[in-house]
């Protein structure tokens, strides 16, 4: 018997701005899923979505984010949205960059709340790049890209 995703899941990625980490996740996820790269999951069983703890709504990408996910053969017109408890709530699954964005979600949420909320990169932050060059935010994206398929392989339902 193959692996099945039972329903559609939402993943939401939660950096600061919005601008640079969580909108990289959002694209390189997608990419990932569409390409076949996570076995017995595909693009009509999960809704990815970013946001920021302090984002303003509709500012774009930052230049060398578009410029990094370019580069990886990725085309995307990212506006910042602001995280709303909504969407903490409508979320299946809640990736944060740092430990402190986990905790910002938490506190987003009621002490009932069964909020899946967890650091991308258990084993350190995925620091921001904004204001570096383009080599931090190329390697940036190589940590988020390696932290991600463990994440969604946990969505297959074997």
């Amino acid at each position: 018997m193959s692996p099945e995703i039972k329903t559609m899941r939402t993943v939401l990625f939660v950096c600061t701005g919005n601008t640079c980490r969580s909108p990289m996740a959002e694209s390189i996820a997608r990419k990932m899923v569409a390409s076949g790269a996570i076995d017995g999951l595909g693009p009509s069983d999960v809704l990815f979505v970013s946001a920021g703890l302090a984002a303003v709504d509709g500012a774009p990408a930052s230049m060398e984010v578009s410029e990094v996910l370019h580069r990886r053969g990725i085309e995307e017109d990212h506006r910042s949205l602001h995280l709303t408890s909504e969407m903490v709530e409508n979320a299946d699954l809640i990736l944060a960059m740092t430990r402190s964005h986990v905790m910002g979600v938490e506190n987003m949420t009621s002490a009932d709340a069964t909020v899946r909320v967890e650091s991308l990169d258990p084993e350190r932050d995925i620091l921001d790049p904004i204001g570096q060059g383009l080599d931090v935010y190329e390697s940036t994206a190589e940590q988020i890209a390696r932290a991600i398929p463990r994440h969604l392989e946990g969505l297959v339902v074997r």
